[in-house]
């Protein structure tokens, strides 16, 4: 236990190395494997070092949390659909959060009296230590910092999974009054938050929770569906740096470290993002919000304009590709909500079996979070020289015989590069609407998340099938061993 103790900065270093580590791996389908190992022996290394650094730990409290927390973790990780993944990392985004507040709250309960001390003697401890008094003011910003954004954090999680999960409950809200509260609800918590940190005061930090609480609610309320992804990106990013902030509390290098990898991660990635869907980060939070208010170009005066389409059979589908030169195809949110990742592997060997050259195209945000497409394919063992980003296919579009759409839609929504009127326009897209023959797998011809239509549904090349993805595709299949090269 001594010897733990001695070199327990020399583990966290080890652990904050492997942490860097399995940010590196995670970075590629190829290496996310090694990169989530790294990650849990970093983990269990900061736990253990902790058990023995902590002062006086109550261990039958702690190993009985992780103990409950683990069979929740397992249970969830076990039976969670992967069309479940975005607003399953939304809800743990939301419990970092809430284990930020918890910590600010226990250590000013637990510090209260030195707290008050420190403010009603503030004089005779300077002319006693400079560097305590000092240390306290740092200590209560720290906790002042971490409680705020962890507040904030929690509840705007909280919502995001509600949105990405359909709940009744998390409903869109919008007005003109909108912007003028979450102004009032912001300022009036960064004074309530001085106020603690310049005079102790405790009613202050109450209010300053709690308005913090709501400030998170009713500033990712607004959001609309379209841009979740990106909400979701930056929560993640802000459960980091509830996390490094809650660190300095503890004095702990390590939380401190991890936290701040996550908080630097996802605010890159939330760029990345929106970056990818062209969008800015402040219209994103603030502005104004796709997929809440987003209509349709063939909504005209309330009367929904009737525009023609062209459908066929999954045999047809399957004659075109069979009988096809090179085919990419598009994976989107439909594929994961019909489970259909191991029957596209099987069409997708099957066409290769026949001497048709068969790519996959992913765009940055498909399937509502990013690399959401790019885990489904590879559980389902799909070789990751065939899967390409949409920078490095979208020249090869123009000389295509057959895109195959599976579940996408704004996406590949040509007005993102046509229509000037569009929400999207402007966003890059795959330019599957340039291939020589479109093939698209859908429910419907409902909208998609951003609540647009799609002019590549109605384009001359396109042929729409209709039905769920995974029995589609399997009925391609067959057609194509029936019918041959």
């Amino acid at each position: 236990m001594e010897l733990i103790r001695a070199n327990a900065e020399w583990l966290y270093l080890i652990g904050a190395i492997l942490f860097i580590l399995t940010l590196r791996g995670l970075s590629g389908p190829k290496t996310a494997i090694t990169g989530n190992r790294y990650g849990m022996i970093a983990m269990a290394i900061a736990v253990l070092t902790t058990f023995f650094v902590a002062d006086q730990p109550v261990i039958w409290m702690i190993v009985t949390a992780m103990i409950l927390g683990g069979i929740v973790g397992i249970a969830r990780a076990k039976t969670v659909p992967m069309t479940q993944m975005p607003e399953t990392v939304a809800l743990m985004h939301s419990l970092v959060g809430l284990s930020a507040v918890l910590i600010a709250i226990a250590a000013i309960l637990h510090n209260n009296h030195l707290v008050n001390l420190f403010y009603i003697n503030e004089a005779s401890l300077l002319a006693a230590g400079v560097q305590h008094a000092h240390m306290n003011k740092v200590h209560l910003f720290e906790l002042f910092v971490g409680c705020f954004v962890g507040a904030i954090t929690f509840t705007a999680s909280v919502f995001a999974y509600g949105k990405l999960a359909a709940k009744k409950w998390a409903k869109t809200i919008s007005g003109t009054w909108v912007k003028p509260v979450q102004a009032i609800l912001f300022i009036a918590m960064l004074i309530c938050g001085f106020y603690f940190f310049s005079t102790g005061n405790m009613p202050s930090f109450w209010a300053m929770t709690i308005l913090a609480l709501i400030f998170g609610w009713v500033w990712i309320a607004p959001v609309g569906g379209g841009d979740m992804p990106v909400v979701v990106s930056l929560l993640n990013s802000f459960s980091g740096w509830a996390a490094a902030g809650i660190g300095f509390t503890l004095e702990n290098n390590m939380l401190i470290v991890a936290g701040s990898l996550v908080g630097s991660s996802g605010a890159i990635l939330s760029y990345i993002m929106c970056k990818a869907m062209n969008r800015n980060i402040i219209n994103v939070l603030f502005g104004g919000a796709m997929g809440s208010t987003a209509q349709s170009n063939s909504v005209v005066t309330g009367e929904q304009i009737q525009r023609n389409y062209r459908s066929g059979s999954a045999d047809d589908a399957g004659f075109l590709m069979s009988n096809a030169d090179s085919v990419v195809i598009v994976p989107g949110y439909g594929m994961a909500q019909g489970r259909a990742q191991n029957a596209v592997k099987e069409l997708a060997n099957l066409l290769k079996e026949q001497g048709v050259r068969v790519r996959f195209a992913i765009h940055p945000v498909a399937g509502r979070m990013p690399g959401h497409m790019n885990v489904l394919l590879a559980e389902a063992d799909v070789p990751y020289e065939d899967i390409l980003e949409m920078d490095e296919i979208n020249a090869d579009f123009p000389a295509t015989d057959v895109v195959l759409v599976i579940g996408a839609n704004d996406v590949v929504n040509p007005a993102a590069k046509d229509d000037p009127s569009s929400p999207i326009y402007g966003m890059p897209i795959l330019e599957a609407h340039k291939a020589r023959t479109i093939l698209v797998i859908k429910r419907s011809m409902a909208t998609g998340y951003a609540g647009l239509d799609n002019d590549l549904f109605y384009n001359e090349k396109t042929m729409m099938v209709f039905g769920d993805a995974k029995k589609v595709v399997e009925d391609m299949t067959k057609a194509i061993n029936g019918t041959g090269h």
